[in-house]
């Protein structure tokens, strides 16, 4: 029988830079994945659909070349070729995935290709073999939840119902679908199939798109969407999913809708499978409760990534991974779940740290607010990218503090990583104001919305 001091049961981007971390700081680690090295994130969520939509950029951006001066382009020839986007999409990601291997043989991380059973707090079995360890890290992950709605389970059976794994597997451009449910990967299928001229409805339960992040981003990223030819039905009850049509019901009066696709995004659930021999505390959704060390209640195994549910986005699930080896190693870490960032990359992306207004105001927070509008950027008005705007909450009675950061803007997936690094030192506005930024970037839309904060922008 094979002994590790660790070992860590899914290799996502959570589990595999755990696995890392932990030989790094001297562990002898093991692996065990029964699929593809990189989880959900690196095959079938955030890289395919970031370089989808990367290609139906590009696609946007050669419609709209007369704008720019770029003539003679026969718009009536152009195409989106799905299979060769989707071709080019796995090579994306089997080259990424083969880098991890070789991290792995680079960091001597000996790696299990199979099924994990854990047998007990100590022990698991995979594939008839078993191992040894003295911790455990969970990174198993969540699968897409699919609710007890009348047909809904018959249309995947029937592939009329799809969701992100099945959407990397069209090999035709559909002419319409209808996307059930307003959260991250909701509105990026929204804007990549609305981008490369399929009709899009969107139809959710709740009153906008993206409940999580601040409500003026997501109000005005709702209307940009409306605006670019989404349909949004909001309010919406889903009564019964058919062969032919959706049927819903919105201000007591029912609805149908038809589309050659429904892609569903409804949430998640974690993946407990191979855990049953564990006593894990749960929540009421099945996720695993963890402190804020990411320990479980046994003390001797952590659970990081989407299988605890605290936040569940790839690059939260790789620093959880560090936190979860730090602990294991004797240092005492944890997660501030408020300055870690999340982003939606639609058309334009939208991205957030820190507190919200509705929060702030919940928590009694004496806070101060500054904007600058993205149509007063001169980078933004150069590119043509002028929609949206910087938003930054202060805490007025802690100097100024930097409390959160709302972005929406073409670049605000990069704009955002500002913003968690001032938070991450506890910098004030005051700080950022002095901070001088290359003219012209949109990043100085930042620095505008700091000056708004504590005094008045001087570019508006």
């Amino acid at each position: 029988m094979e002994k590790f001091d660790c070992v860590v049961l899914g290799g996502g981007p959570g589990g595999y830079i755990a696995a890392i971390k932990l030989s790094q700081m001297g562990k002898k680690v093991a692996v065990v994945e029964k699929d593809r090295l990189g989880g959900i994130c690196l095959n079938w969520g955030c890289i395919p659909t970031k370089t989808l939509l990367s290609y139906a950029k590009h696609f946007q951006d050669i419609l709209r070349s007369e704008d720019f001066g770029i003539m003679g382009i026969d718009k009536s020839k152009i195409y989106v070729d799905i299979e060769k986007m989707m071709k080019n999409k796995d090579d994306v990601v089997n080259k990424l995935v083969s880098g991890i291997g070789m991290l792995f043989k680079k960091n001597k991380v000996t790696l299990y290709n199979g099924y994990g059973k854990v047998l007990d707090e100590n022990h698991i079995d995979v594939e008839g073999k078993t191992i040894s360890f003295e911790y455990l890290i969970i990174a198993t992950g969540a699968k897409p939840y699919i609710p007890n709605i009348k047909g809904l389970k018959t249309a995947f059976e029937s592939n009329k119902a799809i969701n992100n794994i099945g959407i990397l597997g069209l090999k035709e451009k559909l002419n319409s679908v209808i996307i059930l449910g307003s959260n991250t990967y909701a509105v990026e299928y929204a804007t990549f199939f609305n981008a490369i001229g399929t009709d899009v409805t969107m139809i959710f339960k709740e009153k906008n798109i993206l409940t999580d992040f601040d409500s003026e981003l997501s109000q005005t990223l709702e209307r940009q969407l409306k605006k670019s030819g989404i349909k949004i039905v909001n309010n919406a009850n889903i009564i019964e999913v058919k062969e032919d049509k959706v049927i819903i019901s919105q201000k007591d009066k029912e609805k149908e809708f038809s589309a050659d696709k429904y892609i569903v995004f409804l949430g998640i659930r974690p993946n407990l499978s191979g855990l049953e021999n564990l006593n894990l505390e749960k929540n009421e959704k099945e996720f695993i409760k963890v402190n804020e060390n990411l320990k479980t209640n046994i003390e001797n195994i952590y659970a990081i990534g989407d299988v605890n549910g605290n936040m569940p986005l790839a690059h939260v699930a790789s620093f959880e991974g560090i936190v979860a080896s730090e602990n294991i190693c004797g240092i005492n870490s944890k997660v501030d779940y408020k300055k870690l960032p999340s982003v939606v990359y639609s058309f334009p992306e939208v991205a957030s740290v820190g507190y919200t207004e509705d929060e702030a105001k919940e928590r009694k927070i004496n806070y101060s607010v500054g904007k600058f509008p993205m149509s007063a950027n001169s980078m933004g008005i150069a590119k043509g990218e002028t929609t949206g705007f910087v938003k930054i909450l202060i805490d007025k009675e802690m100097y100024g503090e930097i409390i959160g950061m709302h972005i929406i803007s073409s670049d605000a997936s990069n704009m955002i990583s500002e913003g968690v690094s001032l938070m991450g030192i506890e910098a004030t506005a005051y700080d950022l104001s002095r901070i001088v930024h290359p003219h012209p970037t949109f990043t100085e839309a930042i620095v505008e919305a700091s000056l708004d904060a504590i005094d008045k922008p001087l570019n508006i």
